[in-house]
């Protein structure tokens, strides 16, 4: 059959192309589904489009996050029939084959435009796995785009009080109309200064840092006492603070700082026997999060574009036109 999908092509050039896929002889465990709405991950696919990701040499077929309708399934599949809607680890492409693990049903009730932001919201959901907080705790966020501001919603959610913070007015103010409790502009500001301004005195019992900007986890581990920084955005680029404030932050007695990495992939992708979470059971709890109008999401979509306007999009996210907040294209547009 004939299917459309976005192409990386080069570091200047993304297509909109069709192909073939043969989907006659599906494997035992194996899903054809029809997309209708995947999501951009800005930071890693302009870093892919950039050509800078090893595991994903060009030309390349970005995206990793879609919602669509089963069309037929492998002989052994038993966890979805065709008929059904459900999220995946989907490619901007019309049509995808997929392993059945790696799918979670969709709530008739919630929007499939709504749900597949999913696929962020467990890139942001690992920052509270992994950091530690309790309710009442209080919690810093430097980078308030889509990751980082679906980690101040969540971590709001597990109780703590949220300190955002962004360069960005707009970003800002998205961030307070999706309830983060401070969201403020750290344009020469002093975060610690700051912090203890809003806390009382008191420094942060965890920070999240979601800028993937390596000289901010510096400023984040500045703002933290006895907690945890975590490294939710991939860093890149080079390291240009003082490396030694920083070590001496995790080294003081009176400070405390634990620097731990916030990758999705730190939990396994589906239930095992013995263990409590998994990436499944993340989407889950998110899924039931929108459905509950908890996890604020028509807030943070910006854009729901057909694919056909990949090239407009992804030169957009590059040039940081900051309209462009968390964009899904939308494939029943050309269907």
């Amino acid at each position: 059959m004939k299917i459309q999908e976005v192409v990386f092509l080069n570091t200047d050039e993304i297509a909109f192309k069709d192909r073939e896929l043969d989907t006659s002889n599906l494997a035992p465990n194996q899903i054809l589904l029809a997309t209708e709405y995947s999501v951009v991950s800005a930071g890693t696919e302009l870093a892919i489009w950039r050509g800078v990701e090893s595991w994903a040499p060009l030309p390349n077929v970005p995206g990793y996050g879609a919602v669509g309708i089963v069309q037929k399934v492998g002989s052994a599949v038993k966890r979805c029939a065709p008929g059904d809607r459900i999220f995946c680890y989907g490619k901007h492409a019309s049509f995808s084959i997929l392993d059945e693990r790696m799918i979670v049903r969709v709530p008739s009730e919630l929007e499939p435009r709504h749900a597949v932001l999913a696929r962020m919201g467990q890139v942001a959901y690992t920052s509270v796995r992994v950091s530690g907080v309790e309710l009442g705790d209080t919690v810093a966020v430097t980078g308030l785009g889509l990751v980082g501001n679906l980690a101040a919603q969540l971590m709001k959610l597990a109780g703590c009080t949220v300190i955002g913070f962004d360069l960005s007015e707009r970003r800002l103010a998205i961030a307070r109309a999706c309830g983060i409790d401070h969201a403020i502009n750290s344009r020469d500001q002093n975060l610690e200064q700051v912090v203890r301004k809003i806390t009382g005195g008191s420094l942060c019992n965890a920070a999240v840092e979601a800028t993937g900007v390596p000289a901010m986890i510096s400023a984040a581990a500045s703002v933290v006492e006895k907690g945890t920084v975590v490294v939710l955005g991939t860093p890149r680029g080079e390291f240009t603070a003082n490396a030694t404030e920083l070590l001496r932050d995790v080294h003081h007695a009176h400070r405390q700082v634990a620097l731990k990495g916030g990758h999705e992939w730190c939990v396994p992708p589906y239930p095992e026997p013995y263990l409590k979470h998994s990436l499944a059971r993340n989407v889950q709890q998110l899924l039931g999060f929108m459905q509950s109008g908890r996890l604020k999401i028509a807030e943070v979509i910006s854009h729901c574009v057909p694919p056909t306007e990949c090239r407009e999009v992804y030169t957009q996210l590059r040039n940081r036109n900051e309209a462009y907040f968390g964009v899904v294209f939308d494939w029943k547009s050309i269907a």
